[in-house]
């Protein structure tokens, strides 16, 4: 990660958003990189899989441990996991409330985050989930970092919870003056060292916590709306935030 503070990069606009519907649609997206920059860019989406037995809108899809499983979670309170090369799915599992995100350990291990304020752990292979932890609000995203050793929920009581998952234990919560999530699907993320965590909120800023030193690093600043998503590049050399009325924001230091 840079040492250096996040700095304004870039603004963009997001033409169409994509609506979640009950279905879950696997997609190939191919970037074509023009004049050599990345602020004009050309893409081609092709849908190669649409899987349907949801009945009420999906709003997350992982791949499960490789590119031929996926499991989904969906507002009809069931994640469910699908077998790519059959097009069908091989599991339902009811859980009892609304899941707004999930994240996939590997190959058979599934965490979710629940419109009850539980986050529940699920071993693929089995019907029920292996343990639940409570937390003060509605769960509105889950993040994993790299190693698969953390886990971040961002929680409607306005604040961000990092567990251990080697101790299952909650090791951090975090919170600010004016930090407010905005809803019940707002995703929070980690960079790609686990050193700093990221979130926006309602009035367009985007909270960054330095998680080792255990304070607010930095509010970032140019959304006039509130910011639902963040995303560090891979490399952490950039963040992507993007704002309820499609305007797209890359910091870098």
């Amino acid at each position: 990660m840079p040492d250096g503070p996040l700095s304004l990069s870039s603004v963009g606009r997001m033409e169409e958003a994509v609506h979640n519907r009950s279905a879950v649609k696997i997609v190939v997206i191919k970037f074509v990189n023009l004049k050599d920059k990345w602020s004009r860019f050309h893409f081609d989406v092709a849908v190669v899989h649409t899987l349907t037995g949801h009945s009420q809108k999906v709003l997350a899809a992982r791949f499960l441990g490789s590119s031929t499983k996926v499991a989904s979670g969906s507002h009809d309170r069931t994640l469910k996991v699908w077998d790519l090369s059959a097009r069908a799915c091989i599991s339902t599992k009811f859980a009892g409330s609304s899941c707004n995100d999930l994240v996939c350990v590997d190959g058979s291990s599934i965490i979710s985050g629940h419109y009850d304020k539980r986050i529940r752990f699920w071993d693929a292979r089995t019907d029920s989930p292996t343990q639940e932890v409570n937390l003060c609000g509605r769960i509105t995203s889950l993040d994993l970092s790299l190693d698969k050793n953390y886990l971040m929920a961002s929680v409607r009581d306005d604040s961000l919870a990092v567990l251990d998952l080697r101790m299952n234990t909650i090791v951090g919560q975090y919170s600010a003056e004016g930090f407010k999530i905005s809803s019940d699907f707002d995703r929070c993320c980690f960079s790609p060292n686990a050193v700093y965590i990221a979130c926006g909120s309602s009035d367009g800023s985007i909270f960054v916590w330095n998680v080792m030193e255990n304070k607010l690093d930095s509010v970032l600043k140019q959304h006039s709306g509130p910011v639902i998503a963040c995303h560090w590049h891979p490399r952490g050399v950039s963040l992507l935030s993007a704002e309820k009325s499609k305007k797209i924001v890359i910091w870098t230091p």
